[in-house]
């Protein structure tokens, strides 16, 4: 049975460091990414309350009781759980740091994309630094939370995510795409909270001059 490492542990919620390529839904598994961890807790059951795509990794907070999951579910509509990303591209960007704003619609392929109009938009903040020719890191902030939505910005930006197959970021086979939930802050019942773990895979994201980088986010 799978493992979940397990970032920080509180008696209503617990952060793990989700694996990329394990969806947070059932798909095709017997046994769900809930699932899996309420038997590693040896609990009867623990909420979802926030998602990271199936091929993102990092920071995912799971609710150990009813009434922390609704509080959570609170915190995250009113946009009061601020998150950092990581990702890394090999696309130069159009502009190195600033705000990406737009509505965003459903294209083909399950793949969504970003629109001129701004009636209902994501807001994604963003800057980038050179890590080493042709390797560029991504410091994302994602301002709202919609589906993909930090993959569709970067590939507006004409700098598509390593390794992401549905929005171009593919040149060459890649072991991963090059998205991490780094960081998360927040107050929970009138503590603050500032977790954060370190990308565990990927060739690219444990180079020293990423790393470097990185330490400085």
């Amino acid at each position: 049975m799978q493992e979940f490492k397990i970032i920080h542990k509180h008696r209503d919620f617990i952060i793990i460091d989700k694996p990329n390529g394990v969806s947070v839904h059932r798909d095709e598994a017997e046994i769900g990414l809930t699932g899996l961890l309420a038997k590693q807790l040896s609990v009867a059951q623990v909420w979802l309350v926030h998602r990271l795509d199936k091929v993102t990794s990092g920071l995912l907070i799971l609710a150990l009781n009813e009434r922390s999951a609704a509080e959570f579910s609170l915190l995250f509509a009113r946009h009061e759980i601020s998150k950092t990303y990581l990702a890394l591209s090999k696309q130069k960007p159009k502009k190195k740091q600033g705000l990406i704003i737009g509505d965003m619609e459903k294209a083909r392929r399950g793949a969504w994309k970003l629109c001129q109009t701004k009636q209902n938009p994501a807001v994604t903040r963003f800057e980038s630094v050179s890590c080493e020719p042709n390797l560029r890191l991504f410091i994302l902030k994602p301002q709202t939370g919609k589906t993909h939505q930090l993959r569709v910005a970067m590939k507006s930006l004409g700098s598509p995510i390593l390794g992401d197959e549905l929005y171009g970021g593919n040149s060459e086979k890649n072991d991963r795409t090059y998205l991490h939930a780094f960081r998360l802050e927040f107050t929970y019942q009138g503590e603050p909270f500032r977790v954060q773990s370190l990308p565990q895979t990927g060739e690219y994201f444990l180079r020293e001059s990423v790393r470097e980088k990185i330490d400085s986010v």
